[in-house]
């Protein structure tokens, strides 16, 4: 599997001057931690805890029973995409208690990825409900947890798709798959605005060379 690592060294450019913002959103355990590690060209800051027993009584571990630690504010990567512009990941943490964070998150957003554990397909309502009532642009990428397979046009109806809206399946370890969520919702984000973006903000899908 590529599962990337990311070297904390890596300089940014002093003439990067354009940040682009990009939030991942979704359920619990779903896996916004791992992609943005994957994916990331610097080492992502995190704010993973340990899980105790004592949180057993306010989260619902019953179909995460691997999970050992999770994500208590937010995670944060970077990409280069070239000289000027600079793209920032931003990862949401997914327990109902911390869903208050991520109105502000939103904010400045240029666009969002929605990932989504088919076995609990319910668990992304809240992110997909929050991001059109902000009017942020969004993909919607399926996290590969080995579930049973379902048919693309039955993943839209569960969770209530406009067609325009991209549905794509992941492997949130493997870098290649985590470049091409965002080379998506980049594509998406461009046809979404349709052109009304500057040069500034206009991402070339070959730029993502991660």
């Amino acid at each position: 599997m590529d599962s990337a690592t990311s070297d904390a060294r890596t300089p940014l450019g002093a003439s990067a001057d354009n940040g682009l913002k990009i939030v991942v959103v979704g359920g619990f355990g779903v896996g916004k931690t791992t992609l943005v590690r994957s994916v990331s060209e610097i080492r992502p800051l995190n704010t993973e805890e340990t899980m105790t027993k004592a949180g057993e009584a306010v989260d619902d571990i019953s179909e995460v029973r691997g999970k050992s630690a999770t994500t208590v504010a937010f995670d944060f990567g970077r990409i280069t995409l070239d000289a000027r512009n600079v793209l920032y990941l931003f990862g949401a943490p997914g327990q109902q208690r911390f869903w208050f964070l991520w109105d502000r998150l939103f904010s400045g957003t240029l666009g969002a990825v929605v990932l989504v554990d088919t076995r609990r397909i319910d668990d992304s309502w809240y992110a997909i409900d929050r991001l059109e009532h902000h009017g942020t642009p969004f993909i919607v990428a399926c996290n590969d947890f080995g579930g049973p397979a379902y048919a693309p046009h039955q993943i839209r109806e569960a969770l209530d798709l406009d067609p325009h809206v991209p549905l794509l399946d992941c492997d949130a370890r493997s870098r290649a798959s985590a470049k091409q969520v965002l080379i998506t919702l980049v594509e998406h984000v461009r046809n979404h605005h349709s052109g009304r973006y500057d040069a500034q903000a206009h991402v070339p899908h070959q730029e993502l060379a991660l």
